[in-house]
């Protein structure tokens, strides 16, 4: 493949001693027909690069991803059934087969990293995208990949991975290494079967702990454990390689991928920030020395823990595959990550060289990849599934991308993982990669589910992450910034009443059954609303608010709080559009002109969402009280709602049973 120059013409001379070494060359087959194992965004953005390069796709769905957007991307698709069936490799290599696909490609998490999956491709002479299976093997087992390393001369954290796995055992181990110290599954991931030991009184339940919760993720063998110094303030630093069947492996940077959340991350960034050179290029080094070590071929990432105290940084692990952050390593080299794939899958040898890279990384300045999931931070980041009654996002260009799998009307299900798309922004230093992320994000748009946008928002305003001062428990120790409480403007429950009169009154359902929209003059409609943010200042307050229409497009507007009526504002002039359970006000009131949507979700405890000024405010649309106590409401609606997905394990009363607050209903 040619290479393409770098864009500009400044350079910077860098160290010679990062090599590559070159082995006879493999026969070369273009691959023409593929298989995507995965589903998802990540399915959608190898089918992407596949049709580019004229590959035909096949995707694979499960039930409950009948209608999604992977499964209606390429022209053949093929169900695997029960939501499981993305692990069932031996259907998905009989498919392959069946269907006279020549290749397959894994993506991430499912069989990606699967070495019994790859090696069963590899006899049954399907083009595996991706690491031989011996590497896969070698590098899955957390105990075996440090032994590799150790030989190697890649630094790993001092530590005990051996075969005495008795409790006492591993404790003694544990005095050895001194505490504190990590507990860690040989066959961990995701933070699953991970427990820090701070003091020896807990280690024993906390080893028990890990262990159940690592055979339960990870089967027969999960239970065997690891035992690791714990670094107290570590930075979680990573290397992408790429190697090729000729011997040549590059590095293409590294990505800080610390700011974390359960183990798992949230946002990684490239170059990673307060970073010297030395430690850098040791890091790209020691990186590419671990791939070689195992004969790795293909998309890699290693990973590193650096010590913030020391400076010293050790192996961690290596991901067999494409990482879910590949896109911030594509922004910073000017790549397409999967097309290398493709290539060197088909025989052909790494498309740049190392010094190209490094010329490219230093001309395209720095990336940040923020992952929108549907969950609740300011409730201990819970998990949420549901519809996606409104999507918008932020306009996209070469320097602002977005991987998704879903557009508005999809269901995010609980069935997988709830990420529901990455948002990618380059900037010329990393300053203005944090100000570009800020600003996109103020555009995204997302109701029917709980998502981390509000406190992406206010991670990028951090001024300790702005510093680039991060570490791996960033979020614990910036807790109380992160998650301050904040105020509502009295505008945004105007704009609620206005978008409220501006929706269809079909849309909005309102018991009361009133006449909505825009009618006579100087009739007032009243509104009664209840705050439903948890990081609000006054969260579940009731606020009234008074609209009386004076001519046309011109209304007055009272708040009452609390019994107190505050005459907010005269004359607002608001200029609306709207569609079912939508509205779209551009309001002038006498000072400021606020551009505002309103969307009502009549299905979710009637909420009102309010997205302004780049800010979101969720309000609940509470029915008259005359209504309720005429119809019974209080009783008819008395439930209660999972705060997660889950499953129900107990039912602690019976129907017709008398219960007061407090009564366990149900586990």
């Amino acid at each position: 493949m040619r290479s393409i120059k770098p864009r500009h013409l400044r350079r910077r001379a860098f160290p010679r001693h990062i090599t590559t070494s070159v082995t006879a060359q493999p026969q070369i087959t273009p691959i023409t027909s593929l298989l995507i194992a995965n589903r998802g965004e990540i399915a959608l953005r190898i089918n992407k690069t596949a049709n580019r390069l004229g590959i035909r796709t096949t995707t694979l769905y499960t039930d409950p991803d009948a209608s999604s957007q992977h499964a209606a991307c390429s022209p053949h698709s093929i169900s695997l059934g029960a939501a499981n069936g993305y692990l069932d490799g031996e259907r998905i290599v009989r498919l392959t087969k069946q269907h006279g696909i020549q290749a397959l490609h894994p993506g991430y998490g499912f069989l990606s990293e699967n070495s019994v999956f790859a090696r069963r491709c590899e006899e049954e002479g399907i083009v595996f995208v991706g690491p031989p299976a011996q590497a896969m093997a070698d590098m899955g087992d957390k105990a075996r990949s440090k032994e590799i390393m150790n030989k190697a001369g890649v630094p790993c954290v001092p530590g005990y991975h051996g075969s005495d796995q008795g409790e006492m055992e591993l404790l003694n181990h544990a005095k050895n290494i001194k505490f504190p110290v990590l507990l860690k599954s040989v066959k961990g991931g995701g933070g699953k079967g991970m427990r820090i030991v701070m003091e020896e009184e807990e280690f024993i339940q906390q080893l028990k702990s890990a262990r159940a919760e690592a055979r339960a993720s990870f089967g027969e063998g999960g239970e065997v454990m690891l035992v690791e110094k714990y670094i107290v303030r570590p930075r979680h630093v990573e290397v992408q390689v790429f190697a090729d069947k000729h011997g040549n492996c590059v590095a293409l940077g590294e990505r800080d991928c610390s700011v974390q959340r359960r183990h798992q991350k949230i946002l990684e960034e490239s170059p990673a920030p307060n970073l010297d050179d030395v430690t850098r290029l040791d890091l790209w080094e020691k990186a590419r020395t671990a791939a070689l070590a195992v004969g790795y071929v293909g998309a890699g990432t290693v990973e590193f823990i650096l010590d913030k105290d020391s400076g010293e940084f050790y192996f961690m692990e290596m991901n067999t595959r494409l990482q879910v952050e590949h896109p911030v390593s594509e922004m910073v080299t000017g790549t397409d990550l999967v097309e290398w794939q493709f290539r060197v899958a088909a025989g052909e040898k790494l498309p740049l060289t190392q010094r190209e890279i490094m010329e490219r990384i230093q001309e395209r300045g720095a990336a940040i990849e923020a992952r929108i999931y549907a969950e609740n931070p300011e409730r201990g980041f819970l998990p949420d599934s549901g519809k996606l009654v409104h999507l918008a996002t932020p306009k996209t260009d070469d320097d602002v991308r977005i991987d998704a799998g879903f557009v508005e009307g999809d269901t995010v299900t609980e069935a997988y993982d709830g990420m529901i798309a990455k948002l990618i922004v380059r900037g010329d230093d990393r300053e203005t990669a944090i100000r570009k992320m800020e600003l996109a994000l103020r555009n995204y748009e997302v109701v029917g589910l709980s998502t981390n946008i509000e406190f992406l928002k206010r991670l990028c305003k951090s001024p300790a992450f702005i510093e680039g001062d991060v570490e791996t428990g960033f979020i614990e120790k910036w807790k109380a910034e992160l998650f301050d409480p904040v105020a509502v403007n009295p505008e945004v429950y105007v704009q609620a009443a206005l978008g409220t009169l501006a929706m269809s009154p079909a849309a909005i359902e309102l018991p009361h059954g009133g006449s909505l929209g825009f009618g006579r003059n100087d009739v007032e409609r009243t509104f009664s609303f209840k705050s439903l943010d948890v990081l609000s200042e006054k969260e579940g307050e009731v606020v009234e608010v008074s609209i009386t229409q004076k001519d046309n497009q011109l209304f007055d507007a009272k708040i009452t709080r609390k019994g107190e009526e505050t005459q907010f504002i005269t004359n607002i002039v608001p200029s609306p559009t709207s569609a079912p359970g939508k509205a779209t006000l551009s309001t002038l009131f006498p000072d400021t002109r606020i551009d505002t949507t309103v969307v009502q979700d009549a299905n979710n405890d009637n909420k009102i969402t309010i997205f302004q000024h780049g800010g979101k405010t969720e309000l609940s649309l509470l029915s008259p009280t005359w209504y309720e106590k005429a119809l019974g409401l209080k009783e008819a609606t008395a439930s209660v709602v999972a705060p997660m997905p889950c499953k129900i394990l107990k039912n602690e009363v019976n129907e017709g049973d008398r219960v007061v607050k407090g009564t366990p209903l149900v586990v």
